[in-house]
């Protein structure tokens, strides 16, 4: 995860309880995720949609969070111990050139990219490298800012995404996003 990140400080402002009211996670979330699932959140900031994911995945579940920012992993993991939640969570912090979850092969049900692909260096290694850690069948929700990512750019992330053996398969409505659920092709 390489250029232009989302400066480490700017995680509080994201992490607020106001940004409720533009994107609920548990709306956004509580579609794709059930009780005992393993979900990978690359870019999780400081944890808006973690605390909710951990919650629905329950005792039996896990969420996998990993950020190239120590600060924003540290600030994760602050937050999740104050919900009670830091049992259910591994925080990890990525190397610059991987998401660095080789072994989580075929062990994914679920991945949010939340506003976060556009910063990666290479969209088509991410797709691939999250493809590589997913279950057959398993889901994906892609969402980039509107205001922030050219239309076209987010159909570009779509044919990597497609390149990695990920389709489309529904077309969400997230506010102020462009957002697709893909799944993986099963083998």
């Amino acid at each position: 995860m390489g250029h232009r990140i989302c400066p480490w400080w700017l995680g509080y402002v994201l992490a607020s309880p106001l940004r409720r009211l533009l994107q609920d996670p548990v709306a956004i979330t509580k579609p794709y995720i059930r009780e005992g699932m393993t979900v990978l959140e690359p870019g999780p900031g400081m944890g808006f949609f973690t605390r909710e994911m951990a919650r629905q995945v329950g005792a039996s579940g896990r969420v996998v969070a990993v950020d190239v920012q120590p600060r924003m992993i540290a600030g994760l993991k602050r937050r999740l111990a104050r919900a009670g939640l830091l049992e259910r969570t591994e925080a990890r912090l990525a190397p610059p050139d991987s998401l660095g979850v080789q072994d989580l092969q075929g062990k994914v049900d679920f991945v949010l990219a939340m506003a976060m692909v556009h910063e990666m260096p290479s969209s088509s290694r991410f797709f691939a490298e999250v493809a590589e850690a997913m279950k057959p069948g398993a889901t994906l929700l892609l969402a980039e800012p509107s205001g922030h990512v050219k239309k076209d750019a987010f159909e570009a992330e779509l044919q990597d995404a497609a390149v990695a053996g990920l389709e489309v398969a529904d077309r969400p409505v997230i506010r102020r996003s462009w957002a697709a659920l893909l799944k993986k092709r099963g083998q």
